[in-house]
C-alpha cells in the first residue's frame, strides 16, 4: 500500500466520499489510487476554480466535507478565487496539492512555486505530509481542522514522492477525526443580549448557522417578545427561504442604505455572523455600517452554538409561540422581461426542495422579496464577493444532493467559470441555469457611477459586454447542455417547467435590458 492508497482510505474511513479534481502528473499515483477505492469518486472539473467551487456548493448543502486535488501552485492559484468564497463562508473543505518531491523541488522544476504561501494566505489549516507513514494521521488531521467550528479551508501538500511510497506497517485501522460540537455562548454575552433586548432598540443579526427554518423562527419569536427587529446578514452561506420559513429584513448590499436601514439601532446582537461592514471604502464614506453609539455584542458569532444562545435568550424573554401568516404566491408574469419579471416568473415556477445557486447581482435584486412564500427552498449565496462562484457551487450542490438546483448566473460572472456546464453533462446532473444577460459588468457600473455622474468612452468600454456579444446559448451547447434564449417573461416560465420536469441540465439565457435596465 502507498500513500495514495492511505489517504483515500483515510478518507472513505471518515465518509468523505467526492473530489473534485483537475489533476496533473504530480498527482498521479492519487488519480491511480481511484481505482482501488470504488468508495471515493473523483470528479473532473475543467479549471480548478471549477473544482474549488464546487466542493463549496457540495460542503455548504451537505455539513459534510468534500475534497479538491489541485496541480501543484499554479492549480491552487488558478481555484484561489473560490476557495476565498469558501473561507468567507466557513465552508470545510480539504485542499488536496500535489507537489514535486524535495529532491526535484530543489532543482527549481517549471511548475515550481511556494505552495504554503498560498495555502497559508487562506487563513486556514495547512501541513506538508513528511513520508507515506504521516499520511493517514495528517488527513485525519486536517478533517479535524476543515470542520472547526467553525469550517475552515484545510490544505495537505502531497509530495508525489510520498504519493508513491510505501507505507510500513498498515493495520487497515484508518484514524477518524473527532466531532467537535460548537462552543457554548458566554453567560456574560447571554445577559448583555437580555438587558439589550429589555431596554434598548436592538436587532438580532442573524447569518451562518442561524440562517434556518428552525433558528430564523426562534429569532423572529424573541424580536416579538422585546419589539426588536430581525435582520439578515446580507450574503448568507446558506439560508432557508419560503412558505413557512421566518423571512426577515435583510442587510441593504449599498452601504449608504444599510447605514440608514441600521441608524435607529442601539444595540446589534451577533448570531452566526460577524460585525457588519461596508463591502467598499469610499472617499466621501460610509466608513461603518454602524452608528458609533451603538452596542454590538458578540452573544454567538461562527464557531459559538447560536441554537444555544436562540434558546437561552428564548427562555430569557418568554417568547409565545409563532404565527406564521401565509403570503399569496406570485402569479406567472407575462409580457417583457425584466429585473422583476424574472423575479416573478423564478418564483411562480419554484418546486419544493429546489436549492437556489445565487449569483444573480444586480439583477436578482427582486429576488428575495419575491420568493418569500414560494414553495420552501434553500439559497446559497456569494459570501466571499468574488466572481465565478454560482455555476461551480450548483454543480456541487446538485451531485451532493441529487436534488434539482436552480443556478442564477449573471452574464459576466459566468464567463470566470463557464466550464462548469461540461461537468453538469458529463454528471447528467438537474441543474437548471439562468443565464441573467444584461451585457454588461453592472455592478461595475453602479460603483463607477458614485466616482463620477458621467461616464466616458474608456471607462464605459471596461464595463460593456456586447462588443461584440456573446453567444451564451452556443457556448453551453458546445459543452453538452440544452440550451435556449428568451426574451419575455412567458417564455421564461415555459423553460423554467420545461427544465424542472426534464432530467439533466438545461441553460436559459434570459435577454435583459442593458446594464443597470
Amino acid at each position: 500500500m502507498n500513500g495514495a492508497d492511505a489517504l483515500l482510505a483515510t478518507l472513505r474511513a471518515n465518509d468523505v466520499t467526492t473530489i473534485f479534481t483537475n489533476p496533473g502528473t504530480t498527482e498521479i499515483h492519487l488519480v491511480a489510487a481511484l481505482d482501488h477505492v470504488p468508495e471515493v469518486q473523483g470528479i473532473l472539473c475543467l479549471f480548478e476554480g471549477v473544482a474549488t467551487g464546487a466542493a463549496d456548493g457540495y460542503a455548504r448543502v451537505t455539513g459534510r466535507a468534500a475534497a479538491t486535488l489541485l496541480h501543484l501552485g499554479p492549480g491552487l492559484a488558478n481555484g484561489w478565487a473560490n476557495l476565498h468564497n469558501a473561507r468567507r463562508a466557513r465552508t470545510p473543505i480539504l485542499n488536496i496539492v500535489g507537489d514535486h518531491p524535495d529532491f526535484h523541488r530543489l532543482l527549481d522544476p517549471p511548475l515550481n512555486s511556494n505552495i504554503a504561501a498560498l495555502a497559508g494566505a487562506l487563513e486556514g489549516w495547512h501541513h506538508r505530509f513528511t513520508g507515506p507513514n504521516d499520511v493517514a494521521a495528517g488527513t485525519a488531521a486536517a478533517l479535524d481542522a476543515a470542520y472547526g467550528p467553525p469550517g475552515q479551508i484545510a490544505t495537505l501538500i502531497l509530495g508525489s514522492d510520498v504519493a508513491w511510497g510505501e507505507v510500513s506497517g498498515a493495520t487497515g485501522a484508518w484514524p477518524v477525526a473527532p466531532v467537535h460540537g460548537a462552543t457554548a455562548p458566554s453567560g456574560g454575552e447571554i445577559a448583555r443580549s437580555l438587558t439589550a433586548l429589555r431596554t434598548k432598540r436592538t436587532a438580532l443579526f442573524v447569518g451562518g448557522t442561524a440562517a434556518t427554518a428552525e433558528q430564523l423562527a426562534l429569532a423572529q419569536r424573541i424580536a416579538g417578545a422585546t419589539s426588536s427587529r430581525v435582520i439578515m446578514e446580507t450574503f448568507p452561506a446558506i439560508f432557508d427561504h419560503g412558505a413557512g420559513v421566518v423571512s426577515p429584513e435583510r442587510l441593504i448590499y449599498l452601504s449608504d442604505f444599510a447605514v440608514a436601514q441600521l441608524r435607529d439601532l442601539d444595540a446589534i446582537i451577533l448570531l452566526g455572523t460577524t460585525r457588519p461592514v461596508p463591502p467598499f471604502a469610499y472617499e466621501a464614506g460610509p466608513n461603518s455600517l454602524v452608528a458609533e453609539n451603538c452596542e454590538v455584542i458578540e452573544l454567538a458569532p461562527p464557531g459559538i452554538d447560536t441554537l444555544a444562545a436562540l434558546n437561552a435568550l428564548l427562555e430569557g424573554t418568554g417568547a409565545s409561540p409563532l404565527t406564521m401568516e401565509s403570503g399569496e404566491l406570485l402569479a406567472p408574469p407575462t409580457g417583457v422581461l425584466n429585473a422583476q419579471s424574472v423575479a416573478a416568473a423564478i418564483a411562480a415556477t419554484i418546486p419544493e426542495g429546489l436549492i437556489i445557486s445565487d449569483e444573480s447581482l444586480t439583477s436578482g435584486l427582486h429576488l428575495y422579496a419575491a420568493t418569500q412564500s414560494a414553495p420552501p427552498h434553500r439559497v446559497m449565496s456569494l459570501t466571499g464577493h468574488s466572481i465565478g462562484f454560482g455555476l461551480p457551487a450548483a454543480l456541487g450542490a446538485a451531485y451532493a444532493s441529487r436534488q434539482r438546483v436552480l443556478a442564477l448566473e449573471a452574464d459576466g460572472s459566468m464567463m470566470y467559470t463557464l466550464q462548469a456546464l461540461w461537468t453538469m453533462a458529463r454528471e447528467s446532473l438537474d441543474v437548471t441555469v439562468v443565464a441573467l444577460a444584461n451585457r454588461s459588468y453592472a455592478v461595475v457600473d453602479l460603483e463607477l457611477r458614485r466616482v463620477q455622474s458621467v461616464t466616458g468612452l474608456a471607462s464605459q468600454r471596461l464595463i460593456d459586454l456586447d462588443d461584440p456579444a456573446i453567444d451564451l446559448t452556443a457556448l453551453a451547447r458546445a459543452q453538452g447542455v440544452p440550451s435556449v434564449r428568451v426574451t419575455t417573461a412567458d417564455e421564461l416560465v415555459d423553460a423554467l417547467r420545461r427544465s424542472y420536469a426534464t432530467p439533466g441540465p438545461m441553460f436559459i439565457e434570459a435577454v435583459l435590458p442593458k446594464g443597470l435596465g
